[in-house]
């Protein structure tokens, strides 16, 4: 298998779907799927992607998706190396998929995705010390630079405190555990 897919539009996976020659497997992780997927998707999310063991019929075909189709090529030969025939990702993901009409199970009471938390975590906090640090005292703009720094940390270590901290809020428990 080569380490690049190729992308079929939201119509014709929906066709594949239809005829039962297809599965669609939804690499975001357990938070992402929970507030809105693909109806009969399986999720195997990427970070425990080789530990889920993906055991697909071989006379079906993998159609991998996330969100916007970014994830899924970025990581076309690692998706590849998992299943014996051929596979393709879903162009445009999940967006693209609920905007061609296509059916999507939502869940708008599940908490948002940990990662937009944490975006609008850091995007508040850094709004705050700015402008404390403008109207009050200029010390205020040490909580910018706190934020900044975690978001540098979190990009170069894949460790993000923030996230850790939101996981541990009551309205995540339920999708964590």
């Amino acid at each position: 298998m080569t380490s690049q897919l190729k992308t079929l539009k939201p119509e014709r996976v929906a066709e594949l779907i239809r005829s039962h020659q297809a599965i669609v497997v939804d690499i975001r992780e357990p938070d992402e799927f929970a507030r809105r997927h693909i109806k009969g998707a399986l999720s195997r999310p990427l970070s425990t992607f080789e530990a889920a063991h993906l055991r697909i019929e071989p006379a079906k075909e993998v159609i991998f998706t996330c969100r916007t189709g970014m994830r899924t090529g970025a990581n076309c030969a690692r998706l590849a190396a998992s299943v014996d025939g051929e596979a393709f990702i879903l162009d445009g993901g999940v967006d693209a998929w609920a905007a061609a009409g296509l059916p999507v199970q939502e869940d708008r009471k599940a908490p948002l995705e940990i990662i937009r938390q944490v975006q609008i975590g850091a995007g508040l906090l850094v709004l705050v010390g700015v402008g404390l640090g403008v109207a009050v005292h200029p010390g205020f703009l040490g909580i910018a630079a706190f934020v900044g720094a975690g978001l540098a940390l979190a990009g170069a270590t894949g460790f993000c405190g923030m996230a850790r901290l939101l996981a541990l809020a009551p309205w995540n428990r339920a999708t964590v555990a």
